[in-house]
């Protein structure tokens, strides 16, 4: 049976947990996780994405195998049943102090994590910050030269496992304290002000034309997007709800850094 194949079987049969085939060919997945040489979702080149249900059946699956064990680093004790990612050196990663990732989690050459969290799944591409206390969730895919700001909550998601999960493309710039979940798509190049809050239902709005164009799931490539709120009529009375407003384009420049702060001086956006 290929690896599929078996991760397929032992999915829909968790009796065969015990056997070591099963065992080994879960390991195999979070291993090649772990290297990059699987993804859980990836890039075609149409420009759209193909999630791999069957490895996150692999990652779900890597849970019940492993067994609850204590990790002392230094004077710091954890105590849980993932292996913390090692060798950073070797991967040529920087890692600052209390950034911790865990094994099955692929973080390319030239990442830089400041105190941050990258959790079992995820890919984290080259050239990539991941700042102060942002956390990447489980099978997250962040793409290269990414800015993710302090405080960033990019989602996680395993169950369910029809859920695709979240992206964000290259050079991409997320804003401080911006959350990002249930499988929403942020496009290249794309600027998230300071706490813009996107999940699948929420409504994203070009106000940059004459009449406002909606949308859910996806900000478009080089968006600038700040938070914004609509009103929405509910029995008990008329409230604000959030939203999330495209309100330009980042600029087409050889140097993203420019572009990136041009962007933003132009919106006047906080990040």
């Amino acid at each position: 049976m290929t690896l599929q194949k078996i991760i397929e079987t032992v999915w829909d049969n968790r009796n065969l947990l015990s056997e070591q085939q099963y065992i080994s060919a879960i390991e195999q997945v979070i291993e090649q996780l772990d290297k990059g040489l699987l993804r859980v979702a990836q890039p075609l080149e149409d420009g759209s994405w193909q999630v791999n249900e069957w490895v996150k059946k692999a990652v779900v699956l890597y849970f019940p195998i492993r067994h609850m064990q204590t990790i002392e680093v230094g004077p710091f004790e954890f105590h849980d049943k993932m292996a913390l990612k090692t060798n950073y050196k070797e991967l040529g990663v920087r890692v600052v102090p209390h950034a911790v990732a865990r094994y099955g989690a692929f973080i390319a050459p030239g990442v830089i994590m400041m105190p941050s969290y990258i959790n079992i799944g995820a890919y984290v591409d080259g050239g990539t910050m991941v700042d102060t206390w942002a956390t990447v969730g489980s099978c997250a895919q962040i793409g290269k030269d990414v800015h993710l700001s302090g405080g960033v909550g990019i989602g996680g998601v395993l169950e369910p496992l029809q859920a695709a999960p979240v992206i964000i493309e290259d050079g991409a710039f997320i804003g401080s304290r911006c959350i990002v979940v249930e499988g929403v798509r942020v496009s290249k190049q794309a600027v998230l002000g300071a706490n813009v809050v996107l999940t699948k239902s929420t409504k994203i709005i070009d106000v940059t034309g004459p009449k406002p164009i909606e949308m859910t799931g996806i900000i478009p490539e080089r968006a600038v997007v700040i938070p914004g709120s609509y009103t929405k009529h509910f029995e008990a009375g008329d409230y604000q709800v959030p939203c999330a407003l495209i309100i330009g384009k980042r600029k087409a420049s050889t140097d993203l850094k420019t572009s990136l702060n041009e962007a933003l001086r132009e919106h006047n956006v906080a990040v």
